[in-house]
């Protein structure tokens, strides 16, 4: 069975941390585009980042978010992780993780195959 699972979301301060991680079971992750893609209710959809497959050589963020968060993978732990730096009230949204082939170029959220169930973060003094 494909499975996503998503953690280290939470409540955080303005200007503080989080780290997200993204673990694949069931199939071989590297072989995937992985994004992390967040939703505030009654919003469009967002892609925040994007890895490349394989070696993730390729980086992709949204503007709102470059120079503070970082894209990254373990391919031996079969694991995606999103570390979120200097975070801000507007960040507040569930984060989603996503994988889908690897098109040279980063996906919309609706070319993503496989999704995990989300885990809320929270940024809020």
């Amino acid at each position: 069975q494909v499975q996503l699972v998503e953690s280290g979301g939470g409540l955080v301060q303005p200007g503080g941390s989080l780290r997200l991680s993204c673990v694949g079971s069931g199939f071989t992750l590297d072989n995937y585009a992985v994004g992390w893609v967040r939703q505030v209710p009654g919003k469009e959809r967002e892609g925040v980042s994007c890895i490349s497959s394989g070696d993730g050589r390729d980086t992709f963020y949204l503007s709102a978010v470059k120079g503070r968060f970082a894209i990254s993978r373990d391919n031996a732990k079969n694991a995606v992780y999103l570390q979120m730096n200097s975070l801000k009230p507007e960040d507040t949204a569930v984060y989603y993780c996503a994988a889908g082939a690897d098109y040279g170029y980063w996906p919309s959220a609706d070319e993503y195959d496989y999704w995990g169930q989300g885990t809320q973060v929270t940024v809020s003094s």
